[in-house]
């Protein structure tokens, strides 16, 4: 794909004014992948507050007299515990429990739900949730929308004084509609970094007006680099190569949004109750190597001199300073504390399988 078919988001020309920046093709879009760099970039999230544009993801608003009951149908989690204001994690599964995506389901009422959606399935989910929402209306708010992430233990201390009211009472997985300049904002405590902050979503010219005043206040603008370094220390999947629809949500270490024993029916269900009955031939596992080899997306991992799985996701830690990945493996070869090793270059390389995540934030 040539750069004159990739999608730009509202954002783009202003991004594209930073000195250094540099874009990549990322799911049919031209993204930033870093502005002054991915190492200084991660260490704003983790220490300050760094800010992201991710208006290429979907972004769809449910609603129906019957939609709570049908969306139920398509994912493994009970969203009747959702009470308003709300969110859960979850995937959408098919009849094989193999995920279609994962997305962020944000429970306003039984009858109006948002749902945040991946760039690279966004047209995929829309038409499996039409299909299977048969009394229910999507509206879909892609390209009218932005949706900016704000991350890091100081991201709330610089959006605070741009806000009508406080959000300091705001819990992980909460949101609510709050007030900026006269607009009407969603505003949400989620993230994919593994640290504190929220995702907004916002018109165009809020986003370029919040995007210059948070960056002047001393936000550093984050790209997808450190975005994926950040996301791969808190252990937290990419969908198209941690998880898809060959994969359950039981073998990729996601058993905690399966509620078989809360649900009746919805999709894949007899097959996650098979696994979960019988065990799985296979998890996704966290694995740091002994030395400063990387294990890149695709490394066949050994153990006693046998194949036994493949590396999903690898780089290098900043936070750590080592290379940390995820892999699938055989059930045997899965618990913590196993000897590994992943063939990078033609070698053997040692690797330890250990607890996820790899990074815990502080407290």
């Amino acid at each position: 794909m040539n750069n004159l078919n990739l999608q730009r988001t509202p954002l783009y020309s202003l991004l594209s004014s930073y000195a250094g920046v540099k874009f990549v093709p990322f799911s049919g879009w031209e993204m930033p992948i870093q502005f002054k760099g991915i190492k200084d970039e991660h260490s704003s999230v983790r220490d300050s507050a760094g800010i992201f544009d991710i208006s290429h993801m979907g972004k769809f608003l449910l609603t129906g007299s019957n939609l709570l009951a049908e969306l139920q149908r398509l994912v493994p989690s009970d969203l009747a515990r959702l009470e308003s204001g709300k969110a859960q994690y979850t995937v959408l599964l098919n009849q094989q429990a193999g995920i279609i995506d994962d997305l962020i389901v944000y429970y306003r009422s039984s009858e109006e739900i948002f749902l945040i959606v991946n760039a690279a399935t966004l047209e995929k989910d829309k038409q499996w949730l039409t299909d299977n929402l048969p009394s229910s209306k999507l509206e879909d708010v892609s390209k009218e929308k932005v949706l900016l992430a704000l991350q890091g233990p100081q991201a709330l201390r610089y959006l605070q004084p741009f806000l009508s009211e406080s959000v300091e009472d705001l819990k992980p997985f909460e949101h609510r509609v709050i007030q900026i300049q006269e607009e009407e904002i969603f505003l949400a405590h989620t993230g994919y970094t593994g640290e504190n902050g929220v995702e907004m979503m916002i018109s165009p010219a809020l986003g370029e007006y919040l995007w210059k005043e948070l960056t002047e206040a001393g936000v550093t603008p984050c790209g997808l680099g450190a975005r994926d370094t950040l996301r791969l220390e808190a252990a937290m999947s990419l969908y198209g190569q941690d998880i898809d629809e060959s994969t359950s949500p039981l073998e990729a270490g996601l058993g905690w949004l399966v509620h078989l024993d809360y649900k009746e029916d919805f999709f894949g269900r007899s097959i996650l109750q098979m696994q979960r009955d019988n065990g799985v031939s296979r998890r996704l596992v966290a694995i740091e190597m002994s030395d400063r080899n990387i294990a890149r997306h695709g490394y066949k991992v050994f153990a006693q001199e046998k194949e036994i799985g493949e590396v999903t996701s690898g780089t290098y830690s900043p936070t750590l300073s080592k290379p940390i990945a995820l892999a699938y493996v055989t059930k045997e070869f899965s618990s913590i504390g196993q000897t590994l090793f992943v063939e990078i270059r033609g070698k053997l390389q040692s690797a330890k399988v250990v607890k996820k995540p790899f990074y815990h934030q502080s407290k």
